[in-house]
């Protein structure tokens, strides 16, 4: 069984395109996916079940929310082994998680462009491109960063951002997937009910007995 971690693209943001984390949840378990479980308000699920190519579930993921959530989300997933890859190729030291972003690439990313962007217009900004990732730095905080939106441009595909902190935290979640019992759902699904998530960013595993709160991370 392979294991996935799912990026959900622009969720939650400004009122808009809402997702209840307990929806998502459901949904997934309805597509036949096992040992679901959500991270932050974001839109961040880690999963198993099969060996479909990372890309097919990106499209199963996003049909399924289109269909019976309603929102068209752009979606990019990686598996297992693809996010400990994403932690380990990171070039930077990360003094603050929160300064820092991985830009997760569903499509080819034009290098040549993203080598032609002149560093001396963001001073306080580093970037660097690993594989499918772009990692970035914002010395003034992601508030004020210009270069994910530079990326963004020069990607043939979805862009989707998550700071250094949600990105181990997910590294961590799925390799533990195997070993964890089933996820509790700790607010009741909404979907039928038209009940929206709470505002608390958190971390569910079913079972788990464990529910952190985190900063929200930026989709």
């Amino acid at each position: 069984m392979t294991e996935y971690v799912a990026l959900l693209r622009g969720i939650n943001v400004g009122g808009h395109r809402r997702i209840a984390m307990a929806d998502l949840r459901a949904l997934l378990e309805d597509l036949g996916y096992t040992g679901v479980a959500t991270y932050a308000q974001s839109g961040n699920a880690v999963f198993g079940g099969g060996d479909a190519d990372p890309a097919e579930v990106a499209g199963t993921v996003r049909d399924g929310i289109r269909d019976v959530l309603g929102h068209d989300v752009p979606t990019v997933v990686r598996t297992a082994a693809q996010m400990r890859a994403a932690v380990e190729a990171n070039p930077f030291d990360v003094p603050d998680p929160s300064g820092f972003l991985v830009l997760f690439c569903a499509g080819a990313v034009d290098a040549d462009a993203l080598n032609g962007i002149d560093p001396s217009r963001h001073p306080k900004e580093r970037m660097a491109l690993v594989g499918d990732q772009v990692y970035t730095w914002h010395e003034d905080g992601i508030r004020f960063a210009g270069l994910p939106d530079l990326v963004a441009r020069h990607v043939d595909g979805t862009v989707t951002s998550r700071n250094w902190r949600t990105v181990l935290r997910l590294a961590e979640m799925v390799g533990d997937l195997g070993r964890a019992r089933p996820v509790t759902v700790r607010e009741k699904s909404s979907v039928n009910r038209g009940r929206r998530a709470p505002d608390a960013a958190t971390t569910t595993r079913r079972g788990g007995a464990r529910a952190e709160t985190v900063d929200r991370d930026p989709a």
